[in-house]
């Protein structure tokens, strides 16, 4: 089994493009509608596929702005988050949590695409034993 993100947006074309320039995403393959709008088209990140599609309100299709937010982080494991955070801001995004190295292990920050969906960059540093990060997310939440 293997799950696909599917995602929607208002502007697909845009969207595109900004996940190009921002987390050097390829596009795969596209399906237009008549209208012009954009049913999916395929976006592979690294070794990920997510699927991306414009809004299509009059089938309940609706993109964050239309809901009032999201309730999805998407999460890109990188090589470098220094390289991909500030390429991702420059490119539009919006800084939500600052890069920082965290209990967990990772060098982490949290970034809204300009479509309103949330991206996690995390680039992992060290292994710290699961019984550690436990205690420290206790301490973080108290």
């Amino acid at each position: 089994m293997l799950i696909t993100p599917h995602i929607v947006v208002r502007g697909a074309e845009r969207a595109v493009a900004f996940y190009r320039d921002a987390f050097a995403a390829e596009e795969l393959r596209r399906i237009p509608t008549p209208d012009g709008r954009l049913m999916s088209v395929q976006l592979r990140f690294g070794d990920a596929v997510l699927h991306l599609a414009d809004e299509f309100p009059e089938m309940g299709v609706l993109a964050p702005p239309s809901i009032g937010g999201t309730a999805v982080v998407l999460a890109l494991d990188v090589a470098d988050a220094e390289v991909v955070f500030t390429r991702a801001v420059a490119a539009g995004a919006t800084i939500r949590e600052p890069l920082a190295d965290v209990f967990w292990g990772d060098r982490h920050g949290r970034l809204e695409d300009p479509f309103g969906h949330h991206w996690n960059v995390d680039q992992h540093l060290r292994d710290v034993p699961h019984d550690e990060v436990v205690a420290a997310a206790a301490r973080a939440f108290a």
